[in-house]
């Protein structure tokens, strides 16, 4: 069985039974490392669910937002998405096919199908066991971005600087050099036809406001300093080799 037959044959629920955790779930569906799996073409997609618990990334991200987060804004994102690609060509399409081949008219799928996405990857990037990189890991980054210090200056500082909603990435670049990129709402680096730096994302921080109010209110930047010790570098290590 090829792979866009084993997408449209294998529901998300029972690939998760049959592969276990979400990582390695995500790693088989598609090469974002997102769930990219539906039952048959008139299938919605589903929510995927948390690879931990709610409280499990306290104290650096708390029980309630991880809640709303996923529960809410995530769930809505998929049922959204669900219902506007229906009877439409991008029914028969992976996730990540939708993320490529959305355009400015498709308003609704590109919000909704980047929101999808955005927050399936996102959730495999976080990690309530403390994780360090690896040597190949961080000499990459430092023969990218000069030091590992300037690299994550240069991340917070994207972070920081998206006005209103978004997110920062750090993207391996068609070229297969790593960036750090934002992008807008839930638009994300591999909607070719929207966004000006394109590249496969392998590391994602979601800078909206839902993600970090209860806990940090106004304070993005301590946000951003806490999602520091969150971050699964194994599962951003995978994506890099992939990329």
């Amino acid at each position: 069985m090829d792979k866009r037959a084993f997408l449209k044959l294998t529901g998300l629920a029972g690939a998760a039974i049959i592969s276990g955790p979400l990582s390695s779930l995500a790693a088989t569906g598609a090469t974002s490392g997102v769930p990219a799996f539906k039952a048959d073409p008139k299938a919605p997609f589903v929510l995927p669910p948390l690879p931990y618990g709610y409280e499990a990334l306290e104290p650096h991200i708390d029980k309630l937002t991880m809640e709303i987060h996923h529960d809410k804004h995530h769930a809505a994102y998929v049922k959204n998405l669900n219902d506007n690609i229906a009877n439409t060509p991008f029914a028969n399409l992976t996730l990540e096919e939708i993320q490529h081949q959305v355009t400015e008219k498709d308003k609704a799928i590109r919000n909704n199908g980047g929101g999808h996405y955005n927050h399936s990857l996102f959730w495999t990037l976080l990690s309530p066991t403390k994780k360090t990189p690896s040597a190949k890991l961080k000499n990459a980054i430092n023969g990218a971005f000069g030091s590992w210090e300037a690299f994550q200056t240069k991340f917070n500082d994207a972070a920081k600087s998206v006005f209103g909603s978004g997110w920062a990435w750090l993207i391996v670049t068609p070229d297969k050099k790593l960036a750090v990129t934002t992008t807008p709402n839930q638009d994300n680096p591999l909607m070719h036809n929207l966004v000006k730096d394109k590249g496969t994302p392998i590391l994602a921080l979601d800078v909206w406001e839902h993600a970090y109010y209860l806990k940090h209110q106004n304070k993005r930047p301590e946000y951003i300093e806490a999602f520091w010790n969150v971050v699964n570098w194994d599962e951003v290590e995978k994506l890099y080799n992939k990329a």
